[in-house]
């Protein structure tokens, strides 16, 4: 297995318990949705959708959604979630760098802390604006580096084996001059704004806590480093550290970049 492959693998597992935190990210979806314009009627696809919690909220809205996910554990459960709240959305496993669809199929593409964690950004970008319309939207929200989860994954990336060589960390998407950048001449009216998910908690502590059992990347540190007491109890204690700085009247607060643009 070539080294792409295999990092794309070890996301595939990582993510596969990430459905806990749907009642979260989906708290962010609707800003998400508002943002991108979504219309009735439009064709949505939603690229690294989890558990569906935005395309869901687009089909409520009236488009035509389809959401696509690396991980088949997220992609059962945006089926089941699909089936409870009784709205029809088209659920697709695959992968981000190699969007499974025609030219320009779809009137609005969108990512909700998904794409940004394909490995190379070009193909990912390249992907999304080649099976979206002349003229359609892409959107997405991203993590800034310098802001809560940024440093929480910066954190991650100081106790984990390095990528494979060319891979940039995956919140290099949370800088607007990057994503200018990415996006390229292939775009016009590239937008930018900024939003804020909020987390309850009661404590720092219960945070990281919750992180550790919940998140694919925080819990592979863990096992990692469970036979180093002295760097587990480092890592904790700086989880803990960021947490705090963002956290008051029991919530911590996550702040994410939004980008819109339309296709040239």
């Amino acid at each position: 297995m070539d080294p792409i492959a295999r990092f794309k693998e070890g996301q595939r597992v990582a993510w596969a318990g990430f459905a806990a935190l749907e009642r979260i990210t989906g708290t962010a979806a609707p800003r998400l949705v508002s943002f991108a314009g979504v219309r009735p009627g439009a064709k949505l696809l939603d690229v690294g959708c989890g558990t569906g919690v935005v395309a869901l909220t687009a089909a409520r809205a009236g488009a035509r959604a389809t959401g696509l996910d690396l991980t088949p554990e997220l992609v059962a459960r945006a089926r089941e979630n699909a089936a409870i709240a009784g709205v029809d959305v088209d659920w697709r496993e695959g992968d981000a760098e190699a969007l499974p669809f025609d030219d320009a199929s779809f009137d609005v593409v969108v990512s909700q802390f998904g794409h940004m964690f394909a490995p190379r950004p070009e193909v990912v970008t390249r992907e999304m604006l080649r099976v979206l319309r002349p003229g359609g939207t892409i959107a997405f929200a991203t993590w800034p580096p310098e802001l809560c989860v940024g440093r929480m994954f910066a954190l991650v990336a100081a106790h984990s084996p390095p990528p494979p060589p060319g891979v940039p960390p995956s919140t290099s998407w949370g800088d607007p001059a990057v994503v200018r950048e990415r996006l390229g001449g292939g775009v016009r009216e590239v937008t930018f704004d900024r939003a804020m998910m909020r987390f309850p908690m009661l404590s720092p502590q219960h945070f990281r806590i919750f992180i550790e059992e919940n998140v694919g990347p925080f819990t592979r540190v863990v096992k990692t480093l469970e036979g180093e007491a002295s760097k587990l109890a480092s890592f904790r204690r700086e989880l803990e550290q960021i947490a705090a700085v963002y956290f008051e009247d029991n919530v911590v607060r996550q702040d994410f970049l939004l980008t819109r643009a339309v296709k040239a």
